[in-house]
């Protein structure tokens, strides 16, 4: 058997060739590559970026009050529709919009929000993610 240290995702490659990565407790990690055949396929491993991303949807009633805010500050028409995954971008605000809808949203939730944590939003779900966050840690 061989072992190499990686993170992957079990694969089938062939009939006969199997590719199985565990993530196993503490950090260890293992691939085992078994073969019906005597040669071993050639394989390459790369390694690639992890992605993590716990998504808690905000209230709707957070969600709303964001619309309202994003509406106002980039004087959007009031039929002009906007939902959780209305983009900034897609609204037509460019970053100076985008900072003057992050300070309205302080304003208006009586909060603070770090520049790391203004540039990671995109939408308006991730505004109202950001945004009860901020207020349960402000609370608790």
């Amino acid at each position: 058997m061989a072992s190499i240290s990686a993170t992957a995702i079990s694969i089938p490659t062939r009939p006969r060739h199997s590719l199985q990565a565990v993530n196993g407790i503490f950090g260890l990690k293992s691939v085992s590559i078994s073969s019906l055949k005597r040669s071993f396929p050639s394989i390459r491993l790369q390694p690639t970026p992890m992605h993590f991303r716990v998504c808690c949807a905000a209230k709707p009633e957070t969600v709303q009050k964001v619309c309202g805010i994003v509406k106002k500050q980039l004087a959007l028409p009031e039929d002009t529709t906007i939902t959780g995954e209305s983009k900034f971008s897609a609204l037509g605000a460019d970053s100076l919009d985008t900072v003057e809808i992050v300070m309205g949203l302080e304003e208006a939730f009586d909060i603070g929000v770090e520049e790391e944590s203004a540039q990671s939003i995109s939408t308006v779900q991730d505004a109202a993610d950001l945004i009860e966050k901020l207020v349960a840690a402000k609370s608790g």
